[in-house]
């Protein structure tokens, strides 16, 4: 695709079964990328194509030097609202972004960026939920041709430390009241196990069942629901977990399992994913979620990671533990025949972000609403 240095390849995989083969070199290369999330590993990407993934679609540009994959963006096409192109992983992902060798990093992005103008003639690119300091700025920044560059989902991230540290960086009363719930927690003897990978499915399945229950009434995300989600989870976690890349936790109260949580890891990054927990717990003064952050701040500090995100979303709850905001951005770009195209979808976004972020604020309880006529727009476009 285009010249490229001598040793420099640059490919476009368009089956599926040779992506999935390409596993092993995949995740070597996502290892030697220093800011890749858990949503690049083969084993999310793979299954999410197995599970959301339209036939003649799939567009992901290699990058090889002397034979070595150095460079990938993990890519397909979709036609609405236009012709675009966009990272695999979807809405189910927090993260999205290419990948690129720490050390081959500028000849990477510039293979990369020449194939991605062949690739994209007559499409724009549209890179969402990419984090801050991700390899996919590089992209960007390269980029010959029109640019914008959008907010996308916030993310509220915590340091690394163990749930102690974690606990003083709270005002007094607040932290009081913080170690007041986990002894009642400890008071109720609730136990963490975790998931063997053989286990998975079945824990997957008992996780989501515990999840609709906590949510039943309350607006739950509809696609969480569905059995392509659920079918996408259990596969991507089983195969994270035997590679270390994820951990399914339940909680037992006198051997019954009370709630479930999946956490995912990359690098120095963990991050808690989902979870369920039966509605009981509620009525016996339970804080689920301060249950859940100390496991997963316990774990992820043990493990020598820095950071610990509680990915998408800015619930209360979560404001509680002032964490640090991280806006994710929307890299859009396209070649200069088609800045007309790049500024009409550039526009339709922001107007998009603005309607609905007026529809929060005013209605409140439209909420379910708009999350489920999203949903139905998504189905329609799979």
């Amino acid at each position: 695709m285009g010249r490229a240095p001598a040793g420099v390849t640059v490919t476009l995989c368009r089956d599926p079964r040779a992506f999935a083969r390409l596993r092993p070199e995949w995740d070597d290369l996502r290892r030697r990328c220093s800011t890749a999330t858990p949503f690049q590993s083969h084993a999310w990407l793979d299954s999410w194509w197995l599970s959301y993934g339209t036939d003649g679609r799939l567009r992901t540009l290699l990058v090889r030097l002397d034979g070595r994959l150095i460079g990938a963006a993990p890519l397909m096409l979709v036609h609405r609202p236009m012709p675009l192109l966009v990272l695999l992983g979807g809405t189910v992902s927090d993260y999205g972004d290419i990948l690129l060798d720490d050390d081959h990093r500028g000849r990477a992005v510039a293979a990369l960026e020449r194939g991605l103008r062949r690739a994209a003639r007559r499409t724009v690119v549209d890179l969402r939920e990419v984090r801050p300091g991700a390899a996919a700025e590089l992209l960007y920044e390269s980029w010959r041709g029109g640019r914008r560059r959008l907010a996308d989902s916030v993310c509220l991230e915590l340091p690394a430390a163990p749930m102690d540290g974690l606990v003083q960086r709270l005002p007094a009363h607040r932290a009081q009241r913080v170690r007041a719930k986990l002894r009642r927690i400890d008071s109720l003897k609730i136990e963490d196990r975790t998931v063997t990978g053989q286990e998975v499915p079945e824990a997957m399945a008992h996780l989501l069942r515990l999840h609709e229950l906590q949510w039943r009434g309350r607006g739950v995300t509809v696609e969480h629901l569905r059995p392509r989600f659920a079918e996408h989870l259990a596969r991507a976690t089983r195969r994270m977990v035997r590679d270390g890349e994820a951990d399914l936790t339940e909680y037992r109260h006198d051997g019954e399992v009370v709630a479930a949580s999946v956490a995912l890891f990359s690098g120095a990054l963990a991050g808690g994913y989902l979870y369920g927990a039966d509605p009981g717990l509620r009525e016996r003064r339970i804080d689920v979620a301060t249950m859940l952050l100390r496991h997963d701040a316990d774990a992820a500090a043990s493990a020598g990671r820095r950071v610990l995100s509680m990915l998408r979303g800015d619930e209360p709850y979560k404001r509680h533990w002032r964490p640090e905001p991280v806006t994710n951005q929307r890299l859009l770009m396209a070649p200069p025949a088609l800045a007309p195209l790049l500024r009409l979808h550039a526009a339709r976004v922001t107007w998009r972000a603005r309607a609905a972020g007026a529809v929060h604020t005013r209605f409140p309880a439209a909420q379910e609403w708009r999350a489920r006529l999203n949903d139905w727009r998504a189905a329609r476009r799979s």
